[in-house]
């Protein structure tokens, strides 16, 4: 048997080889401690951070000195609102984010800070006029994701920075989804702090980093973890050599690769959706349907659960929504608070594509997909609906 396809690249990625290349001296015969200064196993470790160091700031259009790796974006982002935010001050952000944010600004909310979500518009977008509006009485943080981890929204990043700015409030945003997906510059974009992580690039699990901004608006969030003094005493303890090492190569392979490669997922991605459009017709788009991540095709299929669906697709690897969250029956925040609806919201399903997704997989997977739902449809009429008919992708 075949292995299924896999279509969920936004809730990690497999490992290129040409990292783990980058990655296996350092598990090996480089196995010594960076922090070690005075012994050549602790000189090629920290040879080793620094290079790869170099290498994400170059990914992202920073200097080397504003990069801080950490266990992953989630502790990125907890950093960067925890280390900022003290109780009175004000968090403005989106209920479309990823839990990381959303948790932290809840237990953040617990301990004085306010925190005001935006709206979204149908797609999923934040308006800077609605951001203005919210910093009019003043706040101490601003935290928009560039690209929504579930629909593959793209929000307006930089505007929505020189928004916050004119307001002379630091602006942080959650880039997991993006690295080798969207070009990266956090001078263009403008934004203040950055969370990344590697396994959604190809790269190692458990390792990530937070960019810091270092001019012309100098932020510095307290630290989260004391210890030895790590990371120029801001995140303390030993460091991922292995993992930093791999992030390092699969940032500058995303880099690298990106004027191509998102070509050649968009073509992949709208080949999907035109397949499964023609063989499930009333199939509906979640999502903007222009502004959006390459890879991304989040879809509703009236009258499906999407619980039931992914149990019944053995052949296809796809989910409901964040990995981070699939345990829970609920359906998708990010939907709701695009106003989808919650039987839109409970038959949505996420296909995400990715480096090594071919034309074959997509076009099994379409077939695959069909074959699922319409047997679904036959066996069952009890799941609720709310109607079928032709649907457009920018419904």
């Amino acid at each position: 048997m075949r292995d299924p396809v896999y279509l969920d690249y936004n809730a990690t990625t497999p490992l290129d080889g040409r990292v783990l290349e980058a990655m296996l001296p350092y598990l090996k015969e480089h196995f010594g401690n960076p922090s070690s200064a005075t012994h050549a196993y602790g000189w090629s470790a920290e040879a080793a951070v620094e290079a790869a160091r170099e290498e994400l700031a170059a990914a992202i259009g920073a200097s080397p000195e504003e990069i801080f790796f950490t266990s992953g974006a989630t502790e990125a982002d907890n950093w960067a609102l925890f280390g900022t935010l003290e109780p009175g001050d004000r968090l403005v952000t989106s209920p479309t984010e990823h839990e990381a944010i959303l948790e932290s600004a809840r237990a953040l909310a617990r301990r004085g800070v306010e925190v005001v979500l935006l709206p979204v518009d149908r797609h999923g977008v934040v308006s800077p006029d609605a951001l203005r509006e919210a910093l009019g009485e003043g706040a101490a943080l601003v935290s928009i994701m560039l690209a929504n981890n579930e629909t593959g929204t793209v929000n307006p990043v930089r505007e929505l920075a020189e928004v916050s700015h004119e307001h002379m409030v630091p602006f942080h945003t959650d880039a997991a989804q993006a690295l080798g997906k969207l070009p990266l510059d956090v001078g263009a974009l403008g934004v203040d702090m950055m969370s990344l992580s590697a396994h959604k690039c190809c790269g190692p699990k458990g390792v990530g980093a937070l960019y810091i901004r270092r001019r012309p608006r100098r932020v510095r969030p307290a630290p989260l973890l004391y210890g030895g003094g790590q990371e120029r005493g801001l995140r303390s303890g030993t460091l991922n050599v292995p993992g930093i090492a791999g992030f390092g190569r699969a940032a500058t392979l995303a880099a690298e690769s990106l004027p191509g490669e998102a070509g050649r997922m968009r073509d992949l991605r709208d080949l999907l959706w035109r397949e499964l459009s023609g063989r499930v017709p009333d199939v509906l788009l979640n999502g903007d349907p222009e502004r959006r991540l390459p890879n991304t095709l989040n879809v509703s299929f009236p009258g499906v659960a999407a619980s039931d669906l992914l149990a019944e697709l053995t052949t296809v690897a796809a989910s409901s929504g964040s990995a981070c969250a699939s345990s829970d029956p609920g359906p998708s925040h990010v939907l709701l608070a695009m106003g989808l609806g919650e039987e839109r919201a409970r038959s949505s399903i996420r296909l995400s594509l990715g480096r090594f997704t071919t034309r074959e997989d997509v076009l099994r997977a379409a077939k695959e997909l069909a074959r699922s739902v319409e047997a679904l449809r036959a066996s069952s009429r009890d799941v609720p609906g709310y109607g079928v008919g032709s649907a457009s992708a920018a419904e």
